[in-house]
């Protein structure tokens, strides 16, 4: 298991634009969630900026970086939140956002999350909760590079409680 103190393990997801999935983690701080932030991961650039990754060409989805106390919060709570807070049956977009940046994953840390990320996924798949199929892809986590500053925590900075163009959970039967 990844960690950032030894008491602490890393989850790390890619569900539209960041802003709206780190609200959706952040509701469960100080229940399990330690830490969040929003980021960069799954592309082939070193050090991108937003506007490298908004360009479509360094291979980055717009992600988060998910701290979290395990003795607290499981991973597949975490996955539970992962699939409610987007539309996992769209290929590369969530709503108006639309480009590989804005992509469906999991980046999973061990072999561990890499098993829990795979029988989540086909139990979502098995709910026929979606009429669509389930886009999400399964990656082993690489290097993550924090977003910005003035995208960490974007919503609360800006009073918003969820993000506008954020569908947070998406269409379920069409």
């Amino acid at each position: 298991m990844t960690t950032s103190e030894s008491s602490h393990a890393t989850a790390t997801f890619a569900a539209g634009c960041f802003w709206g999935v780190e609200a959706a983690f952040r509701r469960r701080l100080g229940e399990g969630v330690v830490e969040t932030t929003v980021g960069y991961t799954g592309g082939q650039t070193q050090f991108p900026t937003y506007k490298e990754v908004c360009r479509g060409d360094t291979g980055h989805a717009e992600a988060v970086r998910v701290i979290y106390d395990p003795q607290q919060i499981t991973y597949e709570e975490l996955l539970a939140m992962f699939w409610d807070c987007h539309d996992p049956t769209q290929l590369n977009r969530q709503g108006p956002d639309v480009g590989t940046q804005y992509r469906s994953a999991i980046f999973y840390h061990d072999d561990e999350q890499k098993r829990a990320a795979e029988e989540s996924k086909q139990a979502l798949i098995d709910s026929g909760r979606f009429a669509r199929p389930v886009v999400t892809d399964l990656c082993p986590a690489g290097p993550f590079w924090d977003a910005e500053e003035y995208h960490q925590r974007y919503l609360e900075k800006n009073g918003e409680a969820a993000c506008p163009t954020h569908l947070g959970g998406g269409s379920e039967t069409s």
